[in-house]
């Protein structure tokens, strides 16, 4: 907004912005929030999955899953198998329940992402090992995925 000066004035903003972020935390957690936020990603990412050609990971996803099962479960059936995990992943940080296991099964999945760096190097760099291709970066990303879920899951153990 300009003020009588002439000049910018972002207090009014600033103050729309404080008395959203009151409105928000005071129906949502933080960690309510982050954890919904998160559920969402898993459950577009899973829903994609379910038709061929929609996810840009497919292809990476299906050989990585081949390789990681030593060739027992094809591209196509583990891709069905990844959508469900994500899915499932994603329904239960969206809901809530039983958010210690979905944690849980999220870290997992997490984890097995950053297998393609070694599977599949020639995919990930352009020049090793800072060189990242758009796959490299897709994978590094998850990178706060991990950071997230480890506090997440953290604040939720007993201590």
């Amino acid at each position: 907004m300009v003020n009588t000066t002439g000049t910018l004035d972002c207090r009014p903003q600033l103050t729309t912005m404080k008395e959203l972020t009151a409105i928000l935390t005071r129906k949502v957690s933080r960690a309510s929030f982050v954890s919904a936020a998160l559920g969402v990603v898993y459950l577009w990412f899973g829903v994609l999955k379910f038709f061929p050609g929609l996810s840009p990971a497919e292809a990476l996803a299906g050989s990585t899953i081949q390789t990681l099962t030593f060739g027992w479960i094809e591209p196509s059936a583990g891709l069905m198998l990844l959508a469900i995990w994500e899915v499932g992943i994603g329904l239960l940080l969206l809901t809530g329940a039983y958010k210690k296991w979905a944690l849980i099964a999220a870290l997992v999945h997490i984890c097995c992402t950053f297998t393609p760096l070694v599977f599949f190097p020639e995919m990930c760099f352009t020049a090793f090992p800072f060189g990242l291709t758009l796959v490299g970066q897709y994978i590094l990303k998850n990178l706060v995925f991990l950071g997230v879920m480890v506090v997440l899951l953290k604040r939720d153990l007993p201590s």
